[in-house]
């Protein structure tokens, strides 16, 4: 025999208090409508009694799921775990729930992905897989979803992000390098397709520009991924011989260099110094510890869901773009120019 279920009225009638109190007390939206002493009375009954709420049964009378898809591109690079810990945490507070969905980078899995978690009525969608022109973006808007952007922006402005000032960002690592002595700066960039390949190089190109520096080597490479940090460092050196540092585009990026400067025999820093992008977990390990523009992963993830939450709260809310600030983490992988 199964035993009965504790119900909101039976908090209530053991507090006291109306059921629309205990509702009120153990939603964190409204939580703040009660008096701190009876708040705290219906949460110590509800824990006693051994309440739970039911979410299906809420959904059916608010018509929301308090469930939010979360479209990552990647889940092994380093960088989004961290993202996802400041989301988790923000939606957590305000009683929501994250559903993740890794996309591999692929277009259509990414709409498949979407659509599933539409179809489980999911109250809106942060998505961490955007290209600059994201088909994306449109889905979300065909199924009614409030949809914010994190780490990455589209070209369209139509959806609101949170995203870190690359063009800022590059530009320390290749001040950074000016003020070792460096003047033959190459860039190794990431995929065109992406805001953070693109708005990185032209960060660079402008921080180049900026010191008087002579037309850099450019090699963009087609993925943030350590092979296809190796090709694109290949191909940039191929292009000019005598470059002292490479600006990449992210940390995975600058692990490709590395390999390749090691088969060419070519020493980090004291022949060619490297910097990164992300500042990712372990990049103070690296063999030299990788100098590395850092980004504030975790604040980015809780701005992204709290405009998120606002969305749901009010659907006119205005379309928004955070940029963060980032700051550069100066380690073993550069050295003044010989």
């Amino acid at each position: 025999m199964h035993k009965k279920r504790t119900g909101i009225h039976d908090v209530a009638e053991a507090a006291g208090v109306h059921p629309s109190t205990v509702s009120r007390v153990l939603n964190p939206r409204t939580r703040g409508l009660v008096s701190q002493a009876v708040a705290e009375r219906v949460e110590a009954l509800a824990g006693k009694l051994g309440y739970s709420a039911d979410p299906v049964a809420s959904g059916l009378r608010t018509r929301r799921s308090a469930t939010v898809g979360v479209l990552i591109p990647d889940i092994a690079n380093p960088v989004f775990p961290l993202i996802l810990r400041g989301i988790e945490a923000t939606l957590g507070e305000a009683g929501y729930t994250a559903i993740i969905a890794n996309t591999d980078n692929d277009t259509a899995r990414a709409g498949a992905a979407l659509a599933r978690l539409a179809a489980r009525r999911i109250d809106g969608a942060i998505l961490a897989t955007a290209t600059r022109r994201d088909p994306l973006i449109a889905q979300c808007r065909s199924f009614g979803l409030p949809t914010v952007l994190v780490n990455r922006a589209a070209d369209s402005g139509k959806v609101s992000a949170v995203i870190v000032d690359d063009r800022a960002g590059i530009a320390l690592a290749v001040e950074h390098l000016f003020a070792l002595g460096h003047r033959s700066i190459g860039h190794v960039g990431g995929p065109g397709n992406i805001s953070t390949g693109q708005a990185r190089r032209a960060g660079f190109l402008a921080a180049i520009k900026a010191h008087g520096l002579a037309p850099p080597a450019v090699a963009m490479a087609e993925s943030y991924s350590i092979a296809a940090g190796e090709r694109a460092c290949a191909q940039l050196l191929g292009m000019k011989r005598h470059i002292s540092a490479i600006v990449a585009a992210n940390d995975l990026l600058a692990l490709g260099c590395y390999d390749e400067l090691k088969r060419r025999g070519l020493a980090c820093p004291r022949e060619v110094s490297v910097t990164g992008f992300n500042d990712m977990a372990f990049a103070d390990r690296f063999d030299p510890p990788l100098t590395s523009v850092r980004i504030p992963h975790r604040l980015m993830g809780a701005e992204a869901a709290r405009l998120l939450l606002a969305q749901i709260a009010n659907p006119r809310a205005p379309i928004q773009e955070i940029k963060l600030l980032p700051e550069l983490a100066v380690r073993g992988s550069t050295a003044r120019r010989k």
